[in-house]
């Protein structure tokens, strides 16, 4: 049977909000945020280009078979890193507004 009244304490409560997010670290950028947002954002992409081409049929003689199956996620990661480039849709703008606050950098 285990004995209840040795129970482990933790330097922290685990069920309670901590009082302010971690800080980035000294070698930490807004360069390095401004490239996680747009990573975040190309990854977004890539996920939503990837549904909207799950229905799109290949077959006929030009389709490109599993080839073009096994292949399609590299377009898409493709098509989402120049989107990204050319501007995105500003999911990149949000996610970095959001981690320059968090840091206390904006």
């Amino acid at each position: 049977m285990t004995d209840l009244s040795s129970t482990q304490v933790l330097p922290y409560n685990l069920l309670s909000p901590t009082a302010q997010a971690p800080k980035i670290g000294a070698g930490e950028s807004r360069a390095q945020i401004t490239k996680t947002a747009d990573n975040f954002e190309t990854s977004f992409l890539s996920n939503m280009l990837g549904q909207m081409f799950e229905g799109v049929s290949t077959e006929g003689p030009f389709g490109g078979g599993q080839g073009e199956q096994a292949f399609r996620s590299f377009m898409m990661d493709a098509f989402a890193q120049q989107i990204t480039k050319s501007g995105g849709i500003g999911v990149a703008a949000s996610v970095q507004k959001e981690m320059l606050k968090m840091q206390g950098m904006s």
